[in-house]
Parts: structure tokens; C-alpha cells; sequence
């Protein structure tokens, strides 16, 4: 394993940002799930025996050792989130948070969630072709975040595990796909998918170097936007409320802010509708489109005028 050091962006998402966030939630929740409830027999099978058949990725043909193939093509999705043991969870979630945390932040949350989920698939649709044992776990996915954390930050300083000797982000990289090739090709009966981690890190330059060419963000920007209404479409004050949770708004809260024209002013609402930040008056829209704005490509990308309304607001809760 590896250590290393950095600062957060001031303004970021914290220790936890939401996609990271729910990655570790649901892999970890998954494990716990088949570590407790495993073994129950649900008819003839187990429950293991239904994640695994439905879930694992499955190889294309039928294995000699494994039986017949029940591939299916959620599977290059749904296998990354589970995992062959406790170990194999602990490495792959630890790397996710630690190289993982930054490219949210400069990213974004939909752009991060596209490029990890993508290099998971890279991964396994190398896979398939070259393996004919199911394939569980989100190393492809964890290569693919590594490579763009090099690739961003090249000369971010990380200490190796055992020598402790500070090393730049791009050797390190590099160091680690040369460890993956050759483990590959000596190895080739091993359970550990070497050239999976490989197909991940390829798919992670890829996105990389051709994602924003080809578009690729923006039309999962308009899935994810799509996803988000459909899921909130039931309760129209949701998203309002989950702002409100999230930046610790309350009910009859309020403001004071100074104008050129009075030395205070109070504003309270209900609902909290509207602000008044250096003599202009801050809508609840205008604060909701800064955070989807956060959301969508990172507070980095704001512009200082919207930050500077942001801290204003935040001084006064």
C-alpha cells in the first residue's frame, strides 16, 4: 500500500464527498450483506450463490471449471461492487478515498462517477475476453482513478510501502502498471485479474484523453440529471429540502447582511427564500444553481463572486 500527503481545496466537500461517499456506503454494505446473510438458503441455493450467478461478472463462453456462462451485460457494472474478502475491500476503498477524494473535488460529482464507473467497465470488458472465471471486486475501477490522480497531479509526492521513499504521482503510476503487466504475464492462472486492473487504468487514460472530445461527460451529465428528477419526482420540495440538510439551513432563520443604504438588514422567511450579500439580493434559486454547479463541475470552477457569496451566507448560520 501507499501514503501520501496533500491539502484540500478550501470550500471542497470535505473528507467525504458525496459520490466517494456512497461508493463506500454500498460496497461496504454489500460485503456486510453476503458476509451475514450468505449462507440462507433461499430455495435449493444460497443467497452468495445468487449475488455471485446474477451479479459477479461471468465469463462470455462456458468454462470448463465454472459450467455454463451466465453472463449478462449489467454485470460489467454490478461486479464492481462486490468483493472476494474482507482485505480485498479494505485495499480497494481505502485507494478509492485516498487518490479518489481530490479528482472529486476538481472534477465534480457527476464527472467523477462517470469516469469511475467507466474504467470498471473498461476493465471488465477486457476481461471477459481474456478470462473464463467470474470477476468481482472495483480494482478496475480503483486503476482507473490511480491513473487519473497521476495523470492530475504528476508530481504529488506519495511514500511506498515498505522503502517510505517519496516518490512523484507519475512514476508511481507508471511503477504500478509495469507491476500489473508483468504479474499478468507471468502469472496466468492466477485469481488475482491483472490485466482487468490494466483494461481499468487503459479505460481511465481514454476517458481522459478523448472524454470531454467525444462528449462522453455531457451525456451522462443528462443521465445522471435525468436519474435525479425521476427519483425526485414524487416530492417537489426534495431537492429543496436536501440543500437545506446539507448547508444546515433551518426554518425562521435570520440573515443580516450590510447595505449602502441602511446599516442592517433583517431578512426572515420560512423557507429561507431570500439573502442580501453586499447590497444584492440572493434568491433561493441563485443559491440552488451554485450548488448544482458545485455538483456538476467542482467548486474550483466557480467563480469568485459566487464563492464569495457562498462564504458570506456561511458566516451568518
Amino acid at each position: 500500500m501507499s501514503r501520501f500527503e496533500y491539502q484540500r481545496p478550501s470550500g471542497s466537500f470535505g473528507m467525504f464527498p458525496p459520490v466517494i461517499k456512497a461508493l463506500l456506503v454500498i460496497n461496504i454494505a454489500v460485503y456486510l450483506l453476503r458476509s451475514l446473510l450468505g449462507d440462507v438458503l433461499i430455495g435449493d441455493a444460497s443467497i452468495n450463490y445468487y449475488i455471485l450467478d446474477w451479479l459477479a461478472l461471468n465469463p462470455l463462453a462456458d468454462s470448463p471449471v465454472f459450467g455454463e456462462s451466465n453472463f449478462y451485460p449489467w454485470q460489467l457494472i454490478s461486479y464492481q461492487f462486490l468483493h472476494g474478502g474482507f482485505l480485498h475491500l479494505l485495499f480497494n476503498m481505502f485507494a478509492l478515498w485516498m487518490f479518489g477524494i481530490e479528482l472529486e473535488q476538481m472534477w465534480g460529482s457527476k464527472k467523477f462517477l462517470t469516469f469511475y464507473l467507466l474504467s470498471g467497465l473498461g476493465a471488465g470488458l477486457l476481461q471477459i475476453f481474456i478470462s473464463d472465471a467470474p470477476t468481482v471486486g472495483a480494482s478496475g475501477s480503483i486503476y482507473g482513478v490511480l491513473l487519473g490522480f497521476g495523470l492530475s497531479f504528476p508530481d504529488r509526492k506519495i511514500f511506498m510501502f515498505p522503502l517510505f521513499i517519496p516518490i512523484s504521482a507519475k512514476y508511481f503510476v507508471m511503477i504500478f502498471a509495469g507491476i500489473e503487466l508483468i504479474s499478468g504475464v507471468m502469472n496466468t492462472g492466477s485469481e488475482v485479474a491483472h490485466f482487468a486492473h490494466l483494461g481499468g487504468a487503459a479505460a481511465g487514460f481514454l476517458l481522459l484523453r478523448f472524454g470531454d472530445q467525444f462528449k462522453i461527460y455531457e451525456v451522462f451529465d443528462k443521465l445522471w440529471d435525468a436519474l435525479y428528477k425521476m427519483i425526485n419526482s414524487g416530492s417537489p420540495n426534495r431537492g429543496y429540502q436536501q440543500r437545506q440538510n446539507v448547508h444546515s439551513y433551518t426554518s425562521q432563520n435570520t440573515w443580516r447582511a450590510s447595505t449602502p443604504k441602511q446599516e442592517t438588514k433583517s431578512v426572515t422567511s420560512t423557507y429561507a427564500k431570500s439573502y442580501v450579500v453586499d447590497g444584492e439580493e440572493i434568491t433561493q434559486n441563485k443559491i440552488d444553481d451554485i450548488l448544482d454547479k458545485i455538483s456538476a463541475s467542482g467548486y474550483q470552477n466557480l467563480t469568485d463572486k459566487e464563492k464569495f457569496i457562498l462564504n458570506e451566507l456561511s458566516k451568518r448560520l
